[in-house]
């Protein structure tokens, strides 16, 4: 019983391989789970709800509301509901609803919904996967962050061989269970996440910042995210894009428009993940003009300092709620950190330095030291910064679920 538990969304369309998600049911509900279907109006053209009622044990949701007595189905609960949400069989236009939002029938507007991961297993005729149109929608939903289960190949219903066939039925359960049992331990926590620079305005056209790329923290939102966590990303001015429907993403410019943000969303969370490069000072006045430059004589910029978004939360925190810094050091650099981590009364700081190659700013690479209140230390080699927030996560929410927060 694998899935003892598990609230899993069904979604079935009008394919002929729907017959596949009535044995997909029936696996699901052995392992535990309990399962709601969704199937669109062309679904039951291919198989019929009694047959995934009676196999599920609940009643199967097509149509937005039931007839005669006016009560609707509410796919914003469901959303709410699910760990995890799976359409098999997808065909090509349900793909295209789905990378394109045509909320038009139940099963969409409850994909739009939802707060758990998405898988999508594809099935069609071989023409219709490889055009050009389907894969591009596929790519689409891969960015959007729903997780494809790649069709298979074999002899599909217009009797040609090929790539288009939905993945066996046995072979999902064991991809679900893979994810439900490892990568789901975030399920429901709130977490906040600071990333990328901030840039403190000395007048129109300039400012003061750093070379921070975001790419850290916008792998931490997406970790958390993949995990069942729901993220807000505080991001100070960066290139990069959040891709996982979990995250809800709040760009500010500068350390005081990242630290009111902060201040304002904290309270509400489970943890904050503090990976921002913010600015440790700013221009004491912003010029409204652009400054001009004239003859060779100096030029002098007094600077103020920035409120501290770390030490404030600190202040702040409630028993249970965890926070973690990052501290990049050039020297001193295990003393600076613990400094930094018991100033600003973190749970556990990520050290990375200058002086080791491949980490840091503008890296795809880091290379970390996570440092805990209780003395533990960890060390990690360099690798790319997704395997890297794993680390941080496997290490910094086991301080939580092990009670040390």
């Amino acid at each position: 019983m694998s899935l003892q538990g598990k609230h899993i969304v069904l979604g079935v369309t009008g394919s002929i391989a729907a017959y596949k998600s009535a044995i997909l049911t029936r696996l699901l509900i052995k392992k535990g789970a309990e399962v709601q279907i969704v199937i669109t109006p062309a679904g039951k053209e291919f198989i019929t709800p009694v047959t995934l009622s009676a196999l599920s044990g609940r009643p199967v949701i097509s149509e937005f509301f039931a007839s005669g007595d006016g009560s609707w189905h509410s796919h914003v609960d469901l959303g709410l509901w699910a760990d995890l949400m799976i359409v098999a069989p997808a065909t090509a236009a349900t793909i295209g609803k789905m990378a394109h939002g045509i909320a038009d029938n139940m099963l969409i507007t409850t994909y739009l919904s939802m707060k758990a991961p998405v898988f999508v297993a594809p099935a069609m005729d071989l023409d219709m996967y490889r055009h050009i149109s389907t894969q591009r929608n596929i790519e689409k939903l891969k960015n959007d962050g729903v997780r494809i289960i790649d069709a298979t190949e074999g002899e599909l219903a217009s009797h040609l061989e090929g790539k288009g066939r939905m993945e066996e039925p046995e072979n999902i359960v064991a991809i679900l269970e893979q994810i439900l049992s490892t990568g789901n331990d975030l399920n429901k926590k709130k977490i906040m996440i600071t990333a990328g620079p901030t840039y403190e305005r000395i007048d129109p056209v300039r400012f003061i910042g750093n070379f921070s790329s975001g790419k850290m923290g916008f792998a931490l939102a997406e970790e958390c995210a993949s995990r069942g966590a729901e993220v807000i990303l505080i991001t100070g001015p960066t290139m990069l894009s959040a891709t996982h429907p979990n995250i809800l993403r709040v760009n500010v410019e500068s350390a005081n428009e990242m630290y009111d943000a902060a201040l304002k969303i904290f309270p509400q969370m489970d943890g904050a993940i503090l990976s921002a490069a913010v600015a440790d000072y700013r221009p004491e006045q912003m010029r409204e003009e652009k400054i001009k430059r004239s003859g060779k004589e100096k030029f002098s910029l007094s600077l103020i300092p920035n409120p501290d978004i770390a030490a404030s939360l600190g202040k702040i925190k409630k028993p249970g709620q965890l926070t973690v810094g990052f501290a990049l050091e050039t020297n001193n650099e295990e003393s600076n950190a613990m400094k930094k981590m018991e100033e600003k009364n973190l749970d556990c700081i990520v050290l990375n330095s200058l002086n080791d190659k491949g980490a840091g700013f503008g890296h795809d690479t880091n290379k970390v030291t996570i440092l805990s209140r209780d003395g533990e230390k960890q060390s990690f080699s360099l690798k790319s910064k997704n395997e890297v927030a794993k680390d941080i996560i496997d290490t910094a929410f086991g301080l939580l679920e092990s009670g040390k927060v």
